[in-house]
This record gives C-alpha cells, structure tokens and sequence, in this order.
C-alpha cells in the first residue's frame, strides 16, 4: 500500500472545469459504503443472504475492476503523453487489482465452507473489504485533488469531454447501465439533471428512456426524482 497521505484541505476549485472522476467516484463511494454496512450485518450462515451479499459484492468489484481498467487504458497513458506523471495512482491500480484477487477468494472459501464456519469467513471478507474500501477512498481523492488538475493543465475541456465519450463507448450497454444505477442516486439534484439532460441530447430517445425506466427511477425516492422529472420536463 502506498504510504502517500492525500492533503485534506487542498481541494482544487472545479472553476469551471470538466470534471471526469466525479460522478463516477460519487457512485462507488456510495456502492463502497452501502455494500460495507451490508457485509457488516449479513447473516453468512443463512444461505440466502450469503448468496446475495456475495453477488453484490462479486458486481462491486466487476464494477470497480472495470473503472480501474478504463483510467489505465483511456486516461493514465493520455496524462503521461503530455508529461504528467501517473507514477503514484498507477500502484494504487495494481494494488486494486491484488485486492479484488484476494476478496473473490475470501467469497470462493465462503461457498465452500460449512454453515457453521460461514461467520467467521464472512468477518474475514468484512474486514478485508474495509481494509480495501479504505484504500480506494484515498485513491479516488488523489484523482480528484492532483490527477484531475494535472488534466487539466495538459487538456481541454473539449479534449476531456472526448476522452469521456470514449471510455462511455468502451463499454457494453448493461455495463453502462450498471454504472448508471450507482452513480445517479449518489449525485446532487443539480448534477444529476446535468447529466440526464445532456445524455438527452447525445443519445437516442429509446436509450435515454431505458436509462430512466431501469437506472434512474428504481434507485431514487419519489421526491428526487419529482426534482428531477421538473429539471428535465420529463413526463411524469
């Protein structure tokens, strides 16, 4: 584990800037913190709940295996080609990658275990799973206070805006829709209908109506997504 201790107080100012990490880091904290707390009050010797615990678990690390993937493939090598430096968040990387590694085994040894040795599996998972949400909490603070400025040093909004669509484009339709479900219940109101309202422009309506049916209307309450439907003139 890289022992660089991210600055608390020195948070660069958007000032009108594209900001690549932050709907996304939004929506895995969230996802982070949600499936820590669930893992915390799980049940493991109850078959049921085990089984569904570590399908969220196996569908959070897809999830961050694959956000992990996009900034090395997309971003890192962008960033190093007009002389920044991806030193620090490139060994964030592959500790992420050890770590997804070690708790699909944890989830592997659980299956196989006996009810009666399920719990203390499943506080071995728990613990290791905060040991790396601790981790990738640092991490995407590190994108988003020294990562995201050194973008925007070497890149325009405009060449930021592209590299988005192409790491968007990458992916398969369920993998953008998963993305989907976790980001827009953990943004604001504000940068929730600036995101839909420019997917609204740029997408095919049949798309932007599965998007609202099956990513956005499911994980929000009624009353955000009354704020919503209003910021957008979505039909109700």
């Amino acid at each position: 584990m890289s022992h660089h201790h991210p600055s608390l107080t020195d948070i660069p100012d958007l000032a009108g800037r594209y900001d690549l990490y932050g709907a996304v880091h939004k929506g895995l904290r969230k996802a982070g913190c949600e499936l820590l707390i669930r893992l915390g009050a799980a049940d493991f010797a109850d078959q049921t709940e085990c089984d569904a615990v570590l399908d969220i678990l196996r569908g959070y690390v897809l999830l961050a295996g694959s956000h992990v993937m996009h900034e090395d493939e997309h971003i890192h090598g962008m960033l190093r080609g007009r002389g920044g430096s991806t030193d620090i968040v490139d060994e964030q990387h592959d500790d992420h990658r050890a770590a997804f590694a070690t708790l699909e085994k944890l989830a592997a040894d659980i299956e196989r275990a006996s009810p009666q040795e399920k719990p203390a599996l499943g506080r071995r998972l728990y613990l290791a799973f905060a040991a790396y949400l601790a981790e990738d909490l640092a991490h995407m603070h590190e994108e988003e206070t020294v990562t995201a400025p050194a973008l925007w040093a070497g890149f325009t909004d405009e060449e930021l805006v592209v590299l988005e669509m192409r790491i968007i484009a990458s992916m398969p339709p369920e993998e953008n829709m998963a993305f989907m479900r976790i980001m827009i219940p953990a943004m604001n109101p504000a940068e929730r209908a600036a995101l839909l309202g420019a997917m609204r422009k740029g997408a095919p309506p049949e798309i932007f109506n599965a998007v609202i049916e099956f990513a956005v209307r499911p994980g929000l309450t009624d009353r955000a997504f009354g704020d919503l439907a209003n910021r957008l003139q979505l039909a109700a």
